[in-house]
């Protein structure tokens, strides 16, 4: 067995049941997915059998569905690393299975439940820019986003264009304003947990909280962080009480949750968030949001062009919230839905 099929395979993969009842084949949520297709991946290299149910959701034979998996096998076999996400996924198997029916690599994918190939979001190149552009203020690096007491906290993302973020004191941008008594509580609640003086630690942790501060276990180190809510310039998401706002928030989350984040700053709004174009292991969250027709650009805000282009490309598409013929725009929403 290759060492990029076993790793992913040790890490994730359950085994499958035999209950066809199951969604999609035969498998249960959790292992739906790239767990699920690495998981009869390994399956077919130590018995040549293809799924049982595939048959329902593509034309071809076994026969030939056996030389779908062999090839698919081989390339992620070689794949460094392999796919760890369900667009990588999609990706390799669109790849692979470039030369057969679209109707067969179509059924393949939804029979894993993998998006399909006309969904993907292809991203630009260029990465975080090196120097800042013009209207950047500062620029700064967020701890791990959307993490809290070593877990994912969806309540950072309060909707798919605003986030907290927690930045660590000793960022250039946040060191030289941290209030003295901050790293006074900080220094305290350290030998308090010496002590194990547990009730005084916490004590004095709210102490740190209520000043917009934050003790962080980062890989079993403690980091003094500062609280940072950021809203996304450009784009204007769905509010949580619309239509689509859970999956714009959702949307969101799964782009950052656990990841490290650029953030370049261009000032703030009348709400004390930064607002900010942000930046994802190179990829530009904004661009993400709205190729993937997880929010609308906001002109009235921000009159960027290639924002305008993207927002086209996923209205064409008719992905996300364009799949409905006419989403309420959430400026409009707001102004109907104002407190009286």
């Amino acid at each position: 067995m290759g060492n990029a099929l076993t790793f992913l395979y040790g890490k994730c993969c359950k085994p499958t049941t035999t209950d066809e009842s199951l969604a999609p084949h035969s498998v249960s949520a959790s292992t739906v997915g790239v767990s699920a297709l690495a998981h009869d991946l390994f399956n077919f290299e130590n018995t040549s059998q293809v799924p049982q149910g595939l048959g329902r959701y593509v034309q071809s034979s076994r026969k030939a569905q056996a030389k779908w998996y062999r090839k698919i096998l081989e390339a992620w076999k070689q794949a460094k690393p392999p796919p760890q996400t369900a667009e990588e996924a999609t990706r390799l198997v669109t790849e692979v299975l470039q030369r057969n029916q679209k109707a067969d690599v179509e059924g393949l994918l939804s029979f894993y439940g993998l998006p399909l190939p006309h969904t993907l979001v292809e991203h630009s190149t260029q990465g975080a820019p090196v120097s800042l552009p013009e209207g950047i203020l500062f620029e700064f690096q967020t701890l791990p986003a959307c993490v809290m007491e070593n877990k994912v906290d969806p309540k950072a993302v309060a909707d798919g264009d605003t986030i907290t973020v927690y930045v660590s004191t000793s960022e250039p941008v946040v060191a030289s304003s941290v209030p003295k008594e901050v790293n006074l509580a900080a220094v305290q609640r350290a030998k308090a947990r010496e002590q194990r003086n547990y009730p005084k630690a916490d004590e004095l942790h709210q102490k740190i909280i209520d000043s917009g501060y934050r003790v962080l276990n980062i890989k079993n180190e403690e980091v003094l962080a500062r609280k940072f809510r950021i809203r996304l310039k450009g784009i204007d998401a769905p509010e949580s009480q619309m239509p689509f706002g859970k999956e714009s928030q959702q949307g969101l989350l799964k782009i950052v949750q656990w990841k490290s984040l650029k953030v370049l700053v261009y000032g703030e709004d009348q709400y004390g968030r930064c607002l900010g174009d942000l930046y994802c292991n190179g990829i530009f969250v904004q661009e993400e949001m709205l190729k993937k027709g997880l929010a609308w650009h906001y002109i009235a805000c921000d009159k960027r062009t290639v924002l305008a282009k993207w927002e086209k490309e996923a209205r064409q598409k008719r992905i996300g919230l364009w799949a409905s013929s006419n989403p309420e725009k959430p400026w409009d929403w707001r102004k109907n839905n104002r407190r009286e």
